[in-house]
């Protein structure tokens, strides 16, 4: 049985996804939630094989962390400066990367080995929002896999069992959308901060969830708000999602 974990904003579809995958003799629903902070709490308690995750409840560091948690780690623990780190190594805009996203899939698929980690991660993802994935799809191409939030409950259905086997899911109109548009100009700390940003959340709160001091983050805003040409982070998140790159 494939343990599955649901993390959808909005019990209509969420419940209805969950009906689809609970007919399916190999799957089974093991969790539903609707926040960040039960995600959390529903993966250190349940541990699933696979965890179908809406791409905005987390941000790109905390779902490359989970998907890369080491078995036996805490798949939610802080991910600290080691996985932002990581993150902020993935290169801004996706242009450059159009050959790496189909080789480093293509390779993933021939040579995955059944997932040991803490669980793969099948995030759904907006069209609109595809801009943001270019070189996410190249690096964890087997590790979290990508659909977009219309494609038809089978193909869920199909990405689940897929991801439980170690194989690559990608929804080919995503790959296409992240590449058609414009490279970013933002880093992928500063999209990370931008991200928090949107939410609503003040200078200090994005500190505390981004683990870094209050300082650099205002050293962030303002860079980002340069590379826009945003009088005010709120212009900048506007301007940053009218350009695909939020």
């Amino acid at each position: 049985m494939v343990r599955t974990l649901l993390a959808l904003q909005g019990g209509l579809l969420r419940g209805a996804l969950a009906q689809v995958l609970s007919a399916e003799h190999d799957i089974e629903i093991v969790g539903e939630v609707d926040s960040p902070h039960q995600l959390r709490a529903a993966v250190r308690a349940e541990r699933p094989d696979v965890a179908v995750i809406e791409f905005d409840m987390l941000t790109v560091a905390e779902l490359i962390h989970l998907a890369t948690a080491e078995p036996g780690a805490d798949p939610m623990a802080d991910p600290g400066a080691g996985a932002i780190g990581r993150a902020d190594t993935v290169t801004a805009g996706c242009g450059p990367v159009a050959t790496d996203i189909v080789g480093a899939a293509s390779l993933r698929q021939r040579t995955a080995s059944p997932v040991t980690r803490a669980g793969s991660l099948l995030v759904l993802v907006e069209q609109r929002r595809a801009g943001r994935l270019g070189s996410v799809l190249a690096e964890y191409g087997n590790r979290i896999g990508f659909l977009s939030r219309d494609v038809p409950p089978g193909r869920i259905v199909d990405g689940v069992r897929q991801l439980a086997e170690g194989r690559v899911v990608l929804d080919p109109d995503l790959v296409v959308a992240a590449l058609e548009v414009a490279a970013s100009p933002l880093t992928n700390r500063e999209r990370e901060v931008l991200d928090v940003v949107a939410e609503g959340h003040p200078v200090q709160e994005i500190a505390d969830r981004l683990v870094l001091s209050t300082g650099t983050v205002r050293n962030h805003l303002s860079r980002i708000m340069a590379k826009t040409g945003a009088r005010t982070r709120w212009e900048a998140v506007r301007i940053a999602r009218e350009s695909g790159w939020l």
